[in-house]
């Protein structure tokens, strides 16, 4: 018999033993990815830094403009029971929503700015719409109608102080042409050019109904703004 055949064979190395949880491999393991979370190296803390910052600066930009956007809707302008009953309905029965053309005038369209600062700037302020739909300030046709004028007023001024720019993202002096206008339309077009004057100067109730006392609370309000302006 020879030396081969007398030798056993080695047994296989047996693979070492899986720690088991509490065990110090354990231990050592969690203690190590402790410390990388909580005191990385600063090649993986900047890394880390930048990407968890984009991805969630994309989630809020995205959110922000998503919000931006639904509350421009007809649907989000319409679903406070006040403004659906009131304002909407009146302009529904209007040019702005039916015309020969097919072009239809929203409510942002005409309330809230393209740009976005301005358009920011608009929807801060429109907390207070939503501060006074809590408080039912205008719940009922009674209190809509008895705050009419004063709602009216409020959104003159603004157009009145910008100059009408959101009638001009549609309707801009510098692109009529008055020969293809009406005969009356035209020469007061033209000359509100030359005098400066904008666009809800003389359009007034175009898209809803004037209160009883828009003329008196009209001239009122030219007369504060010529004052404010000569100071």
């Amino acid at each position: 018999m020879n030396d081969e055949q007398q030798k056993p064979e080695a047994p296989e190395a047996a693979p070492p033993p899986t720690p088991e949880p509490g065990e110090p491999g354990w231990s050592g393991r969690l203690r190590r990815l402790w410390l990388f979370i909580s005191r990385p190296s600063t090649t993986y803390s900047l890394g880390l830094i930048f990407l968890v910052g984009g991805v969630m600066g994309v989630i809020f930009w995205g959110g922000f403009n998503w919000s931006m956007e639904l509350t421009n809707t007809q649907t989000f302008c319409i679903s406070c029971h006040e403004m659906e009953r009131n304002v909407y309905r009146e302009y529904r029965e209007t040019i702005h929503y039916t015309n020969r053309t097919g072009v239809r005038a929203t409510c942002s369209d005409c309330h809230v700015p393209k740009d976005w600062l301005h358009k920011v700037a608009r929807k801060i302020k429109a907390t207070n719409e939503l501060y006074h739909h809590v408080l039912g300030t205008i719940d009922t046709r009674e209190k809509f109608e008895a705050k009419r004028v004063k709602l009216a007023v409020s959104v003159w001024r603004t157009m009145k102080e910008t100059d009408s720019r959101e009638c001009r993202n549609c309707h801009a002096f510098i692109s009529m042409d008055y020969t293809k206008q009406e005969p009356r339309a035209g020469r007061r077009h033209e000359e509100a050019t030359q005098s400066g004057q904008t666009c809800i100067d003389c359009h007034k109730g175009i898209a809803h109904n004037l209160p009883p006392e828009a003329f008196e609370a009209a001239e009122e309000l030219a007369e504060e703004m010529r004052a404010d302006a000569q100071e």
